[in-house]
């Protein structure tokens, strides 16, 4: 099961700088206990806040990875829709919108802007992709995106207006030949239900941000 951790530092309590310090602690947890990707989209800041904070989180991973912690593999860090913000601050790829540019244009803009190949098992950018609907997945798939991350799947409480998409459009989207990730209202009572309908893992803000990480990642594991 793939563990998607997204990044919402507004959900912390305290001031903006209490927040800060306690995103990148949870970044180092998730880096630390196992979660596949970690995505930092934190869409309310400029550009030049951004690109700090990115490279701050990076730095966090790589310190995960360091000697001294051989068994934890370096968790790939992706920045929400911005290309030109992840390439400036060394992350492992970009995480596009819907509406965003398509897959091949990113990989195009990556080639033309990284000033060196990633550091880990091959050069290319890990790309994924948010879709709505099956037609959207098979898309992504058809471009070349690394996976799909699919949402909503289930009704969120504070997203009320968002109509939920169902197991049954999930299975649907599980079936256009790329990895998808179940997004929207996932937690630890129906993880389960996303992956008998043929999801490769599950995505989530409060699912990691609101629990003890390593025990989120041994629950749905297990």
């Amino acid at each position: 099961m793939l563990l998607y951790y997204i990044t919402d530092r507004t959900q912390f309590p305290g001031n903006g700088t209490a927040q800060r310090r306690a995103l990148l602690d949870k970044i180092a947890e998730a880096a630390a206990c196992g979660v596949d990707f970690i995505q930092l989209r934190e869409k309310d800041l400029p550009t030049r806040d951004l690109e700090i904070l990115a490279q701050e989180a990076v730095e966090t991973v790589r310190e995960q990875a360091q000697p001294g912690n051989e068994k934890i593999l370096r968790t790939p860090l992706l920045i929400n829709s911005r290309v030109d913000v992840a390439i400036a601050s060394g992350a492992d790829g970009v995480h596009l919108r819907s509406d965003d540019i398509s897959t091949g244009d990113a990989r195009r803009i990556w080639a033309r802007g990284a000033r060196a190949p990633i550091d880990r098992e091959g050069s290319s950018p890990i790309i994924a992709v948010s879709c709505h609907t099956a037609e959207e997945v098979a898309r992504a798939a058809s471009e070349g995106a690394d996976f799909a991350v699919f949402a909503p799947v289930f009704e969120k409480k504070d997203m009320p207006n968002a109509r939920a998409a169902g197991l049954a459009a999930l299975r649907d989207a599980c079936q256009k030949h790329i990895p998808v990730l179940a997004l929207g209202g996932v937690n630890l009572g129906n993880a389960r239900s996303c992956i008998e309908s043929g999801a490769a893992g599950v995505a989530g803000i409060r699912l990691f941000q609101e629990r003890d990480i390593a025990e989120v990642v041994r629950l749905l594991r297990s």
